[in-house]
């Protein structure tokens, strides 16, 4: 799926350089929310595919990009647009909650 894309430390300032809003999903394998949220976020990639990029970081993997923004707890989803973070997600949350803070960010 070209857009889900997986990030590390060396190369996510690259996935974030985009005019589409991006979902950054800070996650890790052992989280069980994590899990729960992925084919969440695949939908949503789908439905606003050309619209929306969404990219997974292993927090495990990649700890700067979890300090870079904050993840304190995971799931951690964060909207980047233009590379400013516009909007936050902590935890596992519905198909229609997440939509309901993406649309209004593609207006």
């Amino acid at each position: 799926m070209p857009w889900i894309a997986d990030a590390t430390d060396a190369n996510l300032s690259g996935a974030l350089d985009t005019k589409q809003l991006v979902l950054v999903d800070l996650w890790a394998p052992w989280c069980g929310p994590c899990r729960m949220v992925a084919p969440v976020l695949e939908k949503l990639a789908t439905r606003y595919a050309g619209q929306l990029k969404v990219v997974k970081v292993n927090v495990d993997d990649n700890p700067m990009a979890a300090r870079r923004f904050d993840a304190s707890s995971i799931p951690t989803l964060v909207m980047i647009r233009d590379g400013e973070s516009v909007g936050r997600v902590v935890g596992a949350q519905p198909e229609a909650a997440l939509a309901s803070q993406i649309e209004p960010l593609l207006a």
